[in-house]
């Protein structure tokens, strides 16, 4: 809040409350270039972990995963909220054994903000929106789809190529150990 309306909440005068914001006398109180000092509730911070996700499907994707990050930070300052730690992976979003989405639900936050429900995971979002909210975790979504249909379009896609890429890779490591045996063979 402002210190004009902590310094009234409080019952001194804002001259008052503007000096000890000076000399350091109040907790959680930021002073921006702008001359505007804000003080926050400490001990509503205290119990605040606010962590960032971003993901991207492979690494050619990878410089996006930055103006993703960007994004959100630019978001997440808008409203005023504490960033205390940004995860960031390249992974599939159908893989559920992914290290930095457990390492952040390892460090329990209370909030997840994620630029698109995707980018947290392509199926069983809500599974994870309701575990959430029972472990008392909010997930904050910058862009939240309004589309249904597209929604839909977008998760046919990633099954149709999830499932294609499986079966390519199983094909090209069978073809592959095909060629190895029949160097063996040949080799004997």
């Amino acid at each position: 809040m402002k210190l004009s309306k902590w310094a009234k909440n409080k019952g001194i005068s804002y001259q008052t409350a503007y000096r000890m914001a000076k000399s350091g006398k109040i907790d959680g109180v930021e002073i921006f270039s702008t001359g505007t000092i804000i003080v926050n509730d400490v001990d509503k911070i205290k119990d605040i972990n606010v962590v960032v996700y971003a993901r991207v499907s492979s690494q050619s994707r990878r410089k996006e995963m930055d103006y993703q990050v960007n994004r959100i930070l630019d978001f997440s300052n808008s409203r005023g909220y504490k960033i205390n730690k940004i995860f960031k992976e390249v992974a599939s979003g159908m893989n559920d054994n992914r290290t930095q989405f457990w390492k952040m639900m390892d460090s329990n936050p209370t909030k997840i903000i994620i630029e698109n429900k995707d980018r947290l995971t392509r199926f069983g979002y809500n599974y994870i929106e309701r575990l959430g909210k029972k472990l008392n975790i909010e997930i904050i979504i910058m862009n939240p789809v309004i589309d249904d249909q597209e929604d839909l379009m977008k998760d046919l896609v990633s099954v149709i190529t999830s499932f294609c890429c499986r079966l390519y890779g199983l094909r090209r490591g069978h073809n592959k150990s095909l060629k190895i045996k029949k160097e063996i063979y040949d080799n004997n």
